[in-house]
C-alpha cells in the first residue's frame, strides 16, 4: 500500500513538472489557439451541433428559456430520480422540471434531440441596474447537423406555442366585467376581473347527451380550426345563441364551455356602455381565447325587432318611415332598435352587429360570442343569421336523459330502486315541463334521503303534468316556430324594403311630372 502511494506521488510530480515546462515554452495565447483549433477539428468530425439558451440575455429575461422549461415540464416523467417542482402565481397546477445538470431526450418530426439543464456558479458580478442571480442557468440543445434547418425553423416555434398553451391551462380562468360608467382601472383597462372557479362541466350539465356531444364537437373543431379559418378567409370567431325558458341552464352552459376550452369569460353589461364607440373599445381590449357573453340580450337595452318597427311605420308613412328609422339609428337615437334611454345609453343595433360581425370583430382571434335570451322572437333577425349567431342552442325543459344526469349528480344513483317508479317518471317528465333548476332544488332539499327525493320528485312531476296537460304544444315546439317566424319576417322585410324602394321611385317620377 505504501509503494502505491509513493508511485502516485511520483506521477503527480512528473505531471506538475510537465505542466510547468509547457507553460514556460507555450505562451497563453498559443495554448488558447491550440485549444480552439482542436475544438474545431472535433466539430468537423462530429455529427452533432449544440445551441445554448441562457436564462438571462444581457440584463433581460430570455423568453425562450422559460418556454423550454415549461415545455419540458410536460415531458418529464414523474418517476425520475430528481425533479424540480414549481407552482406559479395564479396557477392551479404543479409543474415538473429538470433538476440541475440533468438531461432529457425528445423528438420532433422524427428528429432526435437532447436537452441538458446546465447550472454553474457566477464568479463575478458585472455592473447592472438589475442584480443578477448567483447561478447561471441555461439549456443546451444537442441535435444532428442534418436536422439543423428543421429544428430552427419549426421546433422552437412549436415549443413557444406549447409553452403558451401550458401556461394558459395552468393559470386560473378569469371572469371579466366592464367597469361601471366606462371607467378605467389602475392599468388603464376597461375590464375588471375576478378568478373564475365555476364547477360546471359538460359532464355535469343536465342536457340530452347527443346534443352535448354535438356542442362539444363544434367547440373542439373551432379551437383546432386555425388553419381552416385562414384557408377559407374567415375571421377566427364563432357565435352561439342560447335561448329557452329561465332556469334551463344557459349560464351553466357558458361555464361548461369556458372550462372545456380553458377560455376566459368577458361578461359584457350593455347597460354600462354609453355608445357604439365605447362598445368598440371594449372589444379591442378583450384577449384571444375568450368567450364574450351578453346575457338576456332581449331585455338589457332597447334592441327590438327592427323589421317589426319598420313594418308598423310603413302603414302610416310608406317607405319614408324606414329611411327615417335608419337615419335615427345612425344618429344613435331611437326607433330603429337601440335608441338612447333614460340612462344615456345610445347603443344602436348596427353598432351591436358590427361588434359581433364587423371589421372590428376581427381585431383578435379565437373568440366566441354567446348571446342568451328567454324570448328569441323579440330579437332582430339580423342578429340570428349565420356569421353572428352560427349555432342556435335551445335550452329546453328537463328531459328524461337530463334527469338521469341530475339523479347521478345529486343522489349518486343511476336508477331508482323500483323499476315502476322509473317508468312513471319517464312517462310524465316531458308533460310536466319542469326546468333543471326546479328539479335540482327538489333533489338538493332531500339529498340525505334518496328514496324520499325520488318519490317527492315523482309526485311534483305528476301534479305539473296534470296542470299543464291541456296547455297545448310543448314550449320547445313554440320556440322553434317563433325562431322560424323571425327568419321569415327577416326575408319578408327585405322584400318589403325592395318593393317600397321601387314604389318610392315611382312616386318621385309622378311628383316630377306634376311639377313640370
Amino acid at each position: 500500500m505504501k509503494e502505491y502511494w509513493t508511485s502516485l506521488a511520483s506521477l503527480l510530480g512528473v505531471l506538475a513538472f510537465c505542466q510547468s515546462i509547457v507553460s514556460s515554452i507555450f505562451p497563453p495565447e498559443l495554448r488558447y489557439a491550440i485549444l480552439k483549433l482542436t475544438g474545431r477539428l472535433f466539430s468537423l468530425f462530429s455529427s452533432y451541433v449544440y445551441f445554448d439558451i441562457t436564462e438571462i440575455d444581457g440584463v433581460n429575461t430570455n423568453e425562450l428559456y422559460n418556454a423550454v422549461q415549461l415545455y419540458l415540464s410536460s415531458s418529464v416523467s414523474i418517476s425520475g430520480t430528481r425533479l424540480s417542482l414549481t407552482r406559479a402565481v395564479n396557477s392551479s397546477a404543479v409543474t415538473f422540471s429538470l433538476a440541475n445538470n440533468d438531461s432529457i431526450a425528445d423528438s420532433f418530426n422524427g428528429a432526435a434531440v437532447l436537452w441538458e439543464h446546465v447550472v454553474t456558479q457566477r464568479h463575478s458580478q458585472t455592473f447592472s441596474w438589475r442584480p443578477l442571480p448567483d447561478e447561471k442557468r441555461g439549456f443546451t440543445l444537442r441535435i444532428r447537423k442534418n436536422d439543423k434547418s428543421l429544428i430552427l425553423d419549426s421546433y422552437l416555434d412549436y415549443i413557444m406555442e406549447r409553452a403558451a398553451e401550458i401556461r394558459r391551462k395552468n393559470q386560473d380562468r378569469l371572469l371579466y366585467t366592464n367597469s361601471r360608467g366606462g371607467s378605467l382601472d389602475a392599468r388603464g383597462h376597461p375590464w375588471e376581473s375576478v378568478p373564475f372557479k365555476h364547477p360546471s362541466t359538460f359532464e355535469t350539465l343536465a342536457m340530452d347527451p347527443a346534443k352535448k356531444l354535438e356542442i362539444m364537437r363544434d367547440l373542439r373543431d373551432f379551437a383546432e380550426g386555425q388553419e381552416f379559418y385562414q384557408r377559407t378567409g374567415r375571421a377566427w370567431k364563432r357565435g352561439y345563441l342560447l335561448y329557452g325558458p329561465p332556469g334551463t341552464g344557459k349560464s351553466s352552459m357558458i361555464a361548461a364551455m369556458a372550462n372545456f376550452l380553458g377560455y376566459d369569460i368577458y361578461d359584457l353589461e350593455l347597460t354600462e356602455v354609453h355608445n357604439n364607440s365605447e362598445l368598440r373599445k371594449l372589444l379591442m381590449k378583450t384577449s384571444s381565447k375568450s368567450i364574450i357573453v351578453i346575457e338576456d340580450i332581449d331585455c338589457s337595452i332597447n334592441l327590438g325587432n327592427r323589421k317589426k318597427s319598420c313594418s308598423n311605420g310603413g302603414k302610416r308613412g310608406g317607405s319614408s318611415s324606414f329611411y327615417e328609422a335608419a337615419a335615427a339609428e345612425m344618429r344613435g337615437g331611437g326607433a330603429a332598435g337601440g335608441g338612447s334611454d333614460e340612462s344615456g345609453n345610445s347603443i344602436t343595433l348596427s353598432g351591436l352587429l358590427n361588434f359581433t360581425d364587423g371589421l372590428w370583430s376581427c381585431c383578435g382571434s379565437e373568440r366566441i360570442f354567446v348571446f342568451t335570451t328567454n324570448h328569441v322572437e323579440k330579437l332582430d333577425p339580423a342578429l340570428l343569421r349565420s356569421g353572428r349567431m352560427d349555432m342556435h342552442i335551445f335550452m329546453s325543459y328537463c328531459s328524461f336523459p337530463a334527469l338521469k344526469i341530475l339523479l347521478k349528480n345529486y343522489l349518486g344513483v343511476q336508477e331508482p330502486n323500483a323499476a315502476g317508479v322509473w317508468n312513471e317518471i319517464e312517462a310524465v317528465i316531458d308533460k310536466a315541463e319542469m326546468t333543471p333548476a326546479d328539479v335540482s332544488e327538489v333533489l338538493i332539499k332531500n339529498r340525505r334521503d334518496k328514496d324520499k327525493a325520488v318519490a317527492e320528485l315523482l309526485e311534483i312531476l305528476k301534479v305539473r303534468a296534470a296542470t299543464r296537460g291541456g296547455i297545448g304544444r310543448h314550449f320547445e315546439t313554440v320556440e322553434e316556430e317563433q325562431e322560424k317566424r323571425a327568419v321569415e319576417v327577416s326575408k319578408e322585410g327585405e322584400a318589403a324594403d325592395e318593393f317600397s324602394g321601387e314604389q318610392s321611385e315611382e312616386e318621385e317620377e309622378d311628383d316630377n311630372k306634376k311639377i313640370k
